[in-house]
């Protein structure tokens, strides 16, 4: 039998370690190190979305020339050219648009990180959403969602779908909230909610008593949304098919132009019922009676697939869903 004294030095393990490989588990190695720094990838993204080295210097503050060698440095650091040079644009090659969404990540993650230490601001919430929805749905959402979330900045882009979708897909917002049915190869679409489209006139048009019919409506002067628009694709994509062809004399680029155009004079519009729901009730306008089927459609959320939404992100899109119908 051993003895305690013996039984201890049995058990005693000696693990020899060199300088070279003496360090923390989940550490690389030396020739695993990274070679790159965000702020390579804040120059390589700036340059991406903005398109030239002088633009992309002006949104992180630094020198055309520190921009241009930073890019350099990045593209001789991974052995492979991230953009086509075609005069002095900087367009992303395949390399490029590969390393963009990758870049894009860990961007946002490491300002996720830096806020951890800087209770005085949280991140910005970065919004895009077609007119209807910036303008008429999301206001209340926002306000309610501040009173949870006062440390943090709310930007909010109002465009048409097209420019939305955009700007989801190049990563200049972190949520898009369209009306059409348009997408992206890189984008997700989640329904969101409903709304109804509804024809409107001034109350003096000759439509504006009795019951249209489709003859009626088909010879009319009609003010729409312009073409790129979700409106303009739901209102085609439903009269075009009851009515036929369409007397469009006014495309314009805004919901409160149409409206006020109609009221004004002798032009139909048709706009979503949040949008006028105002000028109904106070009698500006009037909705037209019709024998066409109601006409709805589903607003949506989009995503880019390769987007790390943060906090703050994450809490505005349950907070929407909540409110989803």
């Amino acid at each position: 039998m051993l003895g305690i004294g013996e039984a201890k030095k049995k058990r005693t393990i000696v693990t020899i370690m060199s300088g070279k490989t003496d360090q923390p588990i989940g550490f690389p190695l030396a020739s695993q190190r990274l070679r790159f720094s965000l702020r390579h990838l804040e120059i390589f993204a700036a340059t991406a979305r903005a398109g030239t080295a002088r633009a992309a210097a002006d949104q992180v503050a630094r020198s055309q020339s520190a921009a241009s060698a930073t890019l350099m440095e990045l593209e001789d650091t991974l052995g492979a050219q991230l953009f086509d040079r075609v005069g002095r644009r900087l367009l992303l090659n395949e390399n490029g648009r590969a390393l963009l969404p990758k870049a894009m990540s860990l961007l946002d993650r490491a300002a996720e990180l830096q806020q951890l230490f800087a209770a005085e601001h949280d991140a910005p919430l970065r919004l895009a959403a077609s007119l209807t929805i910036g303008e008429y749905l999301l206001p209340n959402l926002l306000a309610d969602w501040k009173t949870s979330h006062r440390a943090s900045p709310v930007h909010l882009m109002i465009g048409n779908t097209s420019e939305v979708i955009a700007a989801v897909a190049g990563f200049d917002v972190d949520i898009g909230f369209i009306e059409g049915r348009q997408t992206h190869p890189q984008l997700v679409v989640h329904a969101w909610r409903s709304d109804e489209l509804v024809i409107v006139a001034a109350p003096a048009h000759p439509l504006a008593r009795g019951t249209a019919s489709t003859r009626q409506l088909g010879e009319a002067t009609w003010a729409l949304r312009e073409r790129g628009s979700g409106t303009r694709e739901a209102v085609e994509r439903w009269l075009l098919e009851h009515v036929g062809s369409l007397r469009v004399e006014f495309e314009l680029g805004s919901p409160e132009a149409i409206k006020r155009l109609v009221a004004a004079g002798s032009a139909l519009g048709c706009l979503p019922r949040e949008a006028v729901a105002r000028e109904l009730d106070q009698g500006l306008l009037v909705g037209l009676a019709t024998r066409l089927p109601r006409a709805t459609r589903r607003l949506a959320i989009v995503l880019h697939r390769d987007k790390h939404l943060g906090r703050g992100a994450e809490d505005f899109l349950r907070h929407c869903a909540s409110f989803g119908a």
